[in-house]
């Protein structure tokens, strides 16, 4: 049953809170692609949500626990709150670009934005079952194992990978070309994130130092 109600709260703010970032700046309800745009967003995390509900429960809990005062460290807690900026700016600007009409991309880049936030939202869920001490937050537990298989062995940070895709999918499935703009601090903030996440994994975590001698790359292979 808490479980349930944590859903069914998740999901209501969640839908309050993309309704107001995006209807408001937009001053209207004349809005398709936001429609759309939230409609997707709801399944890609509903969906998942439900079914590691059921599967792996104690993976949605350690989800449960994020935002910046779920940190234990302060660097995490001011990189959370960027984050959480980095996604208003993208609606707000997004948004507004509909208002005044400063760019128009086709049906095409809208379906694309769709489709790169859906990725990401999946990738996240894919992350989260093969790595069940993958964590909203950074914190490492007792007896918590080095994954270094699936997308764990193709760089070491997937989830992040999956969330940039939704960064960069949220502007154009909202269609704006003006909103991938957030893109660049977006960036800037995982890798902020990555940094210091790697400085307690490698105090706290027995193995990762031998983990990334294995898979060399963080966050794109053969970049960084």
């Amino acid at each position: 049953m808490k479980v349930v109600m944590q859903l069914l709260a998740s999901s209501i703010s969640g839908i309050l809170f993309m309704g107001a970032l995006l209807f408001l700046p937009a001053g209207t309800f004349d809005y398709w692609p936001a429609w759309v745009f939230i409609a997707v967003f709801i399944v890609g995390t509903m969906v998942p949500t439900i079914y590691l509900a059921v599967k792996y429960p104690d993976a949605l809990q350690r989800r449960f626990k994020s935002g910046p005062w779920a940190e234990t460290r302060m660097a995490q807690r001011l990189i959370n709150v960027a984050l959480i900026l980095t996604v208003i700016a993208a609606g707000v600007i997004s948004a507004l670009d509909h208002r005044f009409g400063w760019s128009n991309p086709p049906a095409g880049a809208v379906v694309l934005g769709n489709v790169l936030v859906l990725t990401g939202l999946l990738i996240a869920e894919v992350v989260i079952i093969q790595n069940n001490y993958a964590a909203a937050t950074i914190v490492v537990e007792e007896d918590q194992p080095v994954v270094s298989t699936g997308l764990y062995g193709v760089v070491r940070h997937p989830m992040y990978v999956g969330a940039l895709l939704v960064m960069v999918g949220m502007p154009l499935a909202l269609a704006s070309y003006w909103g991938l703009l957030t893109a660049i601090p977006s960036v800037l903030v995982f890798v902020a994130r990555i940094t210091d996440e790697e400085k307690a994994l490698r105090q706290e975590l027995d193995g990762y130092d031998e983990y990334t001698e294995k898979v060399h790359y963080r966050l794109v292979p053969g970049v960084w």
